[in-house]
């Protein structure tokens, strides 16, 4: 007969258990960048908001009885409601008279320009794309503490005109439009469009100054071969940029290159010209802050400004599905960011968000992904004071004639 071993009774009582030892923290919140961004908020202006709210009743007319909010007009006009209304970048004012650009800190250019593509075409729909996503944000960062609206002043001035036939042309319009904003003062922000974009979007700049331009590029991808094709493609705008006289090739730092897309024609052309190329492995290597320290202190060698290139197939192309030539291994969104952000943090004289492709996106995650890389951008000039530097470099600004014209468009009144 077998007995079975009496065993000690245990209490089911959460009280009668012996509880490990507990740690009652008191924690300082002022250590902590939310306690600080949120403290911060309260020392923002509000006077770019109220004159929102003011200017849509103006132009939207004062809603109906029955809406408590007296603030909110009978059309929708300016940021809210975020679905309705039509889409500039970041419902910013729309500068339909390109000689009102002087007035603005920066100015976003659309260029819906595919020609240059040499794989999946679509990018000439990244404007619209960039626009209509650009829609579900506010001008307010909490992190940074930075209010655009009531920080700087920001206008989109539409699209550049390009000849979907020819590259050439095209590469003229776009170095005019640059050159235009460029020369009154206000910063060109370029959304693409395909990479070949580059080349002419430097020369509008470069064309403006008599000063030296460095260039820091993220992407996959050299882009520094002479041709593709045998044309100027969107893998050639490096070689082309880097021959004019104040655009150093030495000056050109390229990070994230890398993987099974870089042709040797490339390789060979930066080797000769002894450009810098920083790939993804360094970056892991190096973390953020050791990469980003090393490409400014190689674009700004020798130069008085510098000009950010972002190729979205920069970042893993699990994260942007929607553009012309996909890479695995590249920046985590995180990553990029946090690059883009310390990069402007110094001063740019102007930037090229490129390669969106909205025929290829998924829920619009890539479009969302090049916006929030251009505000960063300008989030991150506003907070370190650098919005504005590049003003005084325009010493040969261009003049550009515009047409003569009275009365209103499709208008009756006199």
């Amino acid at each position: 007969m077998f007995c079975t071993p009496s065993r000690p009774s245990r209490s089911h009582n959460p009280r009668d258990r012996a509880l490990p030892d507990r740690r009652h923290h008191h924690p300082d919140l002022t250590k902590l960048r939310g306690w600080r961004a949120m403290q911060a908020e309260e020392g923002l202006p509000e006077t770019g908001w109220e004159q929102e709210k003011k200017w849509a009743l103006r132009m939207g007319l004062t809603g109906s009885d029955s809406i408590d909010d007296k603030s909110i007009p009978t059309f929708a006009r300016g940021e809210l409601p975020h679905y309705a209304g039509i889409n500039t970048f970041l419902k910013a004012p729309y500068a339909e008279d390109v000689t009102e650009v002087k007035h603005y800190d920066a100015t976003v250019l659309g260029i819906p320009f595919d020609g240059g593509t040499t794989y999946r075409a679509g990018t000439r729909f990244g404007p619209q794309g960039v626009r209509k996503i650009s829609a579900l944000y506010t001008p307010y960062n909490y992190e940074m503490a930075v209010d655009l609206r009531e920080q700087m002043t920001l206008c989109d001035a539409g699209d550049v005109f390009t000849i979907p036939a020819n590259i050439e042309k095209t590469f003229d319009q776009i170095t005019r439009g640059v050159s235009h904003v460029a020369s009154s003062g206000s910063l060109p922000i370029m959304i693409g469009g395909d990479h070949s974009i580059g080349f002419p979007c430097v020369r509008g700049i470069a064309e403006c100054t008599s000063k030296k331009i460095g260039i820091i590029h993220f992407d996959r991808h050299a882009d520094i071969q002479e041709k593709d094709l045998d044309e100027r493609m969107h893998t050639t705008p490096w070689f082309h940029a880097t021959n004019m006289p104040n655009v150093p090739a030495k000056n050109l730092v390229q990070i994230g290159i890398g993987g099974w897309q870089v042709p040797r024609e490339a390789v060979k052309v930066a080797r000769e010209r002894e450009t810098n190329i920083i790939t993804m492995r360094d970056m892991e290597e190096m973390g953020i802050d050791k990469t980003v320290e090393m490409a400014l202190e190689m674009a700004w060698d020798g130069v008085d400004m510098v000009y950010l290139s972002f190729d979205i197939d920069s970042i893993d192309c699990g994260f942007v599905p929607g553009t012309g030539w996909p890479e695995p291994g590249g920046f985590l969104p995180r990553e990029a960011l946090a690059l883009v952000s310390k990069v402007a943090a110094e001063g740019i004289c102007g930037m090229e968000l490129v390669e969106v492709s909205p025929p290829y996106d998924q829920s619009e995650i890539t479009a969302l992904m090049g916006t929030r890389v251009i505000v960063d951008v300008l989030g991150s000039l506003v907070a370190s004071g650098k919005m504005g530097d590049h003003k005084r470099h325009m010493d040969k600004p261009v003049t550009i004639p515009h047409g003569e014209f009275e009365g209103k468009r499709w208008s009756n009144a006199t």
